[in-house]
C-alpha cells in the first residue's frame, strides 16, 4: 500500500499536525485561559470590585490573549530559522510540512481578527494590544542586535520574557483599563509573578542530561552546567514565590493562601534536587513538567480560586 507524505496533505491537515507538535491549541487555551481569568481576578480582588467582568469581555480578551502567544510561537519560527534548518531538521518548518508563507499568511490573518474584534467590541483596549505588537516585532528581529543577545543571554532572557508581562497588563486591562481606573498597586507584582513563571519555564524546558543535548540547540545545562542551571532554576522559583507571597499580601489574603505557595514551591522545587542526583531523560522532562504546573499553581492560587470562591459563596 502505497503511503501519502505528511507534506502533501490538505493545508488544513497540515497546520492540524504543526499546531500539534509545536502549539497544542486546547492544551495552551486552558493554560491561557487560566493565565487571563487569574489576571483579571486579581485586578479586580486588589480593586475592591466584586463579581467577574462581563462573560463576552472575557470571551473576546481571552481570543485575543491566546492568539497573541500563537503570534509568539509564529515569531520563533521566522527568529530561529537559520539555526533550525541547520540543526533540526526534524521540526515541521525544516522538513516542510508547512512553509514560512502560509505561516505569514496565517499571522496577517490572525492579526486582522484580533484588530477587528478589538475594534468593534472593545476599541480602547487597541492601547494595550498595540504595544503588545510592536514589542512582538521588535522580539522577532532580535531589536536589531541579534548578535549581541546571543553572546549576552542574560539579555537575552531579560528582554523576551517581556512579551508575557505585557500579554498579561492587556488581559487584566480588560477590569481596571476598560473601566477607566488606575492600575492597582498590587497588579504590579503580579505582573513580575508572571515574568518570573516565564523564566522559570524557560530554564526548565533547557535543561538535559549530557547526553541528550543538540549541536545548534543552546540550553542552559550546557551553557552553566547541569546542576548550576538547576541551581538557577530553584532560585528562580524562589523569588517568584517571594514575589506571589507580596502580591497575596496586597490582595489580604488569609493564611491557606501563603500556605498553599509555600507547599508548592516545595512540591516543585524537588524535581530539581531528583534532577541533580540522577540526571536522565525522564527526570529532565519532570523539571519541564513541574515548571508548568508550578505556573499555573501560582495562577490558580492569586486570582482563580479566590475569585471562584467569591462568586460561589456570594462574598
Amino acid at each position: 500500500m502505497s503511503t501519502i507524505n505528511e507534506n502533501d496533505l490538505p493545508f488544513l491537515r497540515r497546520l492540524y499536525i504543526y499546531q500539534k507538535e509545536r502549539f497544542p491549541v486546547i492544551q495552551n487555551s486552558l493554560v491561557i485561559a487560566v493565565f487571563g481569568f487569574s489576571a483579571i481576578s486579581f485586578s479586580r480582588i486588589c480593586r475592591g470590585v466584586e463579581g467577574f467582568i462581563n462573560p463576552l469581555t472575557y470571551a473576546v480578551g481571552i481570543f485575543t490573549t491566546i492568539t497573541l502567544f500563537f503570534l509568539v510561537r509564529i515569531f520563533d519560527e521566522f527568529k530561529d530559522r537559520e539555526e533550525d534548518a541547520k540543526f533540526r531538521s526534524y521540526l515541521p518548518v525544516p522538513r516542510g510540512l508547512i512553509s514560512f508563507k502560509e505561516l505569514r499568511n496565517i499571522g496577517i490573518v490572525i492579526f486582522i481578527i484580533q484588530l477587528i474584534v478589538n475594534i468593534f467590541f472593545y476599541p480602547k483596549m487597541l492601547y494595550l494590544f498595540i504595544p503588545v505588537i510592536i514589542y512582538l516585532a521588535l522580539m522577532g528581529k532580535e531589536f536589531f542586535v541579534s548578535s549581541w543577545l546571543k553572546k549576552n543571554i542574560v539579555m537575552y532572557i531579560i528582554t523576551h520574557m517581556m512579551i508575557i508581562p505585557l500579554i498579561d497588563v492587556y488581559a487584566s486591562g480588560l477590569d481596571w483599563w476598560k473601566e477607566g481606573a488606575e492600575i492597582p498597586r498590587g497588579l504590579l507584582i503580579f505582573l513580575g509573578v508572571s515574568y518570573m513563571n516565564g523564566v522559570v519555564i524557560e530554564f526548565g524546558r533547557k535543561i538535559r542530561p549530557k547526553e541528550l543535548e543538540e549541536e545548534g540547540y543552546e540550553t542552559y545545562s550546557a551553557l552553566y552546567g547541569a546542576n548550576k542551571a538547576t541551581i538557577i532554576w530553584i532560585l528562580v522559583m524562589f523569588v517568584t514565590f517571594v514575589l506571589s507571597v507580596f502580591a497575596a499580601s496586597y490582595a489580604n489574603y488569609g493564611m491557606p493562601v501563603y500556605i498553599a505557595l509555600g507547599v508548592c514551591f516545595v512540591l516543585f522545587s524537588a524535581p530539581g534536587f531528583v534532577f541533580m542526583k540522577n540526571k536522565t531523560k525522564k527526570t529532565s522532562k519532570f523539571l519541564e513538567y513541574a515548571s508548568a504546573l508550578w505556573t499555573i499553581s501560582m495562577y490558580l492560587i492569586l486570582g482563580a480560586a479566590p475569585m471562584i470562591g467569591e462568586m460561589v459563596t456570594g462574598r
